[in-house]
């Protein structure tokens, strides 16, 4: 399709005079801008930066467009002695000066993609900007801010930032085969812009859910980078809800039928008394074993943290659902499996699943008791080294436990012995 069929005539749409415009314009920006204009380049924001001003948001990152090639501003840089960070973005056509020593500055050639297969593009620098627009995923991320107030919109994104919705550029099924990621990413700005949760084009719903197997060829950490995005973000369960209906869940680590209607449960629990999401406890609700876990990490690459408590959720939530006393929380603090002690934070995110509010705050204030007992002391004692330590070491303090943790370590020893021939007995 060609881009100036579908482009808007004349892209000035308006002149921007906001305190959120002006509050970008540091020293170090007004040089910048001197400089091109000395050496007869044309530099505009880009992307987010110019959706956040005209949504009334103080921009926290000014990305810059230019029509300078990376050769040409490496030469006015290195010309007019300013050092260059993070050569790494070059390969993308990005330069990033240090102005003053003070601020950097990501500054993009313009570019086309010239051939892409789904998760890269080989790109062709331009100096058309509407080419530029063009090539970008969402309209409301297609706009461009000159530094006199100037606004270029090609693809009406403006229009569609007042009626918050959000559009793929020109033809969505283009769009995303350009880059299968780009699904996600209509999920996550939808999140940002929409004002209502399930107010979508239903046409591009359509497209999302034809293309969705294309994501299997995105990397599970790009997939999850959104994702977490989007669950963080406004209407997070319901714009996962909305993925699992475009088919979306088995292209990205979920079982074929995941749990939705615990998913929507356990979400409505743990929105209910603390809007702080941890996104890995609501998503483990969509999982129907702890298998399933194991084959979401392998897919989207969970931190350790994530990981563990993905695992700790779906192995201890069915056994832990009718319990409502402290006790058997406070001792899941204090168990130690393959090595790793749990966290009180994994038990905690556990009474949020169940939506426990009372036995939460409960082991939230409670202060986790030292074990008077170190293993080299029980090895010394007659208990195995290795595993089976571990296992020693539960059930003492359990024994522990029950006693109010107050036992010394003389009291606890005198129960090794029974522990040791039940687990001897176990073995046989």
């Amino acid at each position: 399709m060609d881009a100036r069929a579908v482009a808007r005539p004349n892209p000035v749409v308006k002149q921007i005079d906001s305190p959120e415009f002006h509050s970008i314009f540091t020293q170090e920006l007004k040089d910048l801008i001197a400089l091109f204009e000395r050496y007869n380049y044309e530099i505009r924001i880009a992307g987010g930066a110019v959706r956040d001003i005209l949504m009334n948001i103080n921009p926290k990152d000014v990305d810059i467009a230019t029509t300078a090639t990376p050769a040409e501003m490496k030469e006015i840089f290195t010309k007019e002695n300013i050092r260059m960070v993070n050569m790494n973005g070059e390969k993308h056509g990005t330069i990033t000066p240090r102005i003053n020593d003070r601020e950097n500055f990501e500054i993009t050639t313009l570019r086309i993609d010239a051939v892409t297969d789904g998760r890269h593009a080989e790109v062709i620098h331009t100096t058309d900007w509407l080419l530029d627009a063009n090539r970008r995923d969402l309209t409301i991320n297609s706009m461009f801010l000159g530094f006199d107030g100037t606004l270029y919109d090609y693809f009406y994104g403006y229009e569609d930032l007042q009626k918050r919705r959000v559009a793929f550029v020109g033809d969505p099924d283009m769009r995303i085969k350009e880059d299968y990621l780009r699904i996600l990413r209509y999920f996550r700005f939808y999140g940002r812009i929409a004002e209502e949760p399930n107010h979508h084009d239903e046409e591009t719903l359509r497209i999302i859910t034809k293309n969705a197997e294309g994501l299997a060829r995105i990397s599970g950490e790009r997939i999850w980078q959104e994702w977490k995005k989007i669950l963080t973000g406004n209407f997070g369960i319901e714009l996962t809800e909305a993925m699992i209906n475009c088919q979306l869940a088995p292209h990205m680590g979920l079982p074929e039928s995941p749990n939705v209607q615990e998913f929507l449960r356990v979400a409505k629990q743990v929105r209910s008394f603390d809007p702080k999401l941890q996104p890995i406890t609501i998503l483990s609700a969509l999982l129907n074993t702890p298998e399933d876990a194991v084959n979401l990490n392998m897919r989207l690459k969970f931190t350790v943290f994530e990981r563990e408590l993905c695992y700790f959720i779906t192995q201890n939530r069915e056994e832990t659902a009718t319990i409502d006393e402290i006790l058997p929380f406070q001792q899941l603090c204090l168990q130690t499996i393959s090595s790793v002690k749990l966290k009180k934070e994994y038990v905690l995110e556990l009474l949020k699943y169940h939506g426990k509010r009372d036995l939460y705050q409960q082991l939230l204030d409670w202060p986790i008791p030292q074990f008077p007992i170190k293993g080299n002391v029980l090895i010394a004692n007659g208990a195995p080294k290795g595993p089976k330590l571990g296992v020693v070491l539960d059930k003492l303090k359990i024994i522990w436990s029950n006693h109010q943790y107050n036992m010394s370590q003389e009291q606890l020893l005198e129960h090794l012995p029974a522990v040791l021939d039940e687990i001897s007995a176990k073995k046989k």
